[in-house]
């Protein structure tokens, strides 16, 4: 049995555009999920086996609404790619806006809550899925300015290890793919539109595309149906892991 409908949340740019591109290429019916209605009916307009919706995922009744559209056009997602996510900012923690934290807490956790909780009873009860939740590098490695994102992605690994736990005894797979710095529209949103101080940020770096992460997810389906990979963590040959820092009193 193959994944025939994959659900991607956030396809209007960055990973979550380059899966629905990619995948729909090969031949996936692709549910792409965004807030950007423009956007989305462009994308419904270019490419085949495509079937976009305009969706809040960090709004529950959104959510909600979404699933019950779905189960009126009969349409089962075979694999749920909990993609939507942001950054923003990266002061520190008292220097933070409150409701900046709000706004990745309510997507990155929230959403991926309320998507997984919507399809999830419909896979188990098919014995059948595929859940594949978008974390990174900063869910393991804090750095300065991560303070709530880094949190929000580490709350998106261990959620997907107990996923694992829970859904042992049925065929439904799961993973995290976390990875490390990737040249999208990332930077341009944490820093409130500011496209000089986003372009820095990968200035001299080979960074990762989404097409790379696009590949990684094609693969994943096409592993054997016994194998599930718990974590991928990826990062570009020019990205590694710093020392230890110090305040060092004088």
């Amino acid at each position: 049995m193959q994944y025939k409908n994959i659900l991607i949340t956030g396809v209007t740019a960055g990973f979550g555009l380059s899966m629905l591109e990619s995948l729909s290429k090969e031949g996936y019916h692709v549910i792409g999920c965004g807030r950007r209605k423009d956007r989305l009916d462009e994308l419904q307009q270019q490419y085949k086996n495509v079937t976009n919706f305009e969706v809040d995922v960090s709004d529950h009744a959104s959510v909600e609404k979404f699933a019950q559209e779905l189960k009126k056009q009969n349409i089962e997602p075979d694999v749920i790619i909990n993609n939507a996510g942001l950054a923003l900012g990266m002061n520190p923690a008292d220097q933070c806006t409150l409701s900046d934290w709000e706004t990745m807490i309510d997507t990155n956790i929230k959403g991926t809550l309320y998507i997984t909780h919507a399809f999830l009873n419909g896979m188990r009860e098919r014995n059948f899925g595929y859940v594949m939740n978008i974390g990174s590098i900063a869910g393991a490695t804090p750095y300065p300015g991560g303070n709530t994102y880094s949190s929000t992605k580490a709350f998106v690994a261990q959620f997907t290890k107990n996923l694992k736990c829970d859904l042992l005894g049925s065929n439904v797979k799961v993973t995290c793919i976390e990875p490390g710095i990737a040249e999208t529209e990332f930077s341009i949103v944490r820093f409130s539109g500011d496209q000089s101080r986003a372009k820095k940020v990968y200035e001299g770096l080979d960074s990762l595309k989404g097409e790379d992460i696009a590949d990684i997810v094609k693969w994943l389906l096409k592993t054997p149906p016994h194998v599930n990979v718990n974590a991928m963590q990826i990062m570009p040959v020019g990205q590694a892991w710093g020392p230890f820092v110090y305040n060092r009193q004088q």
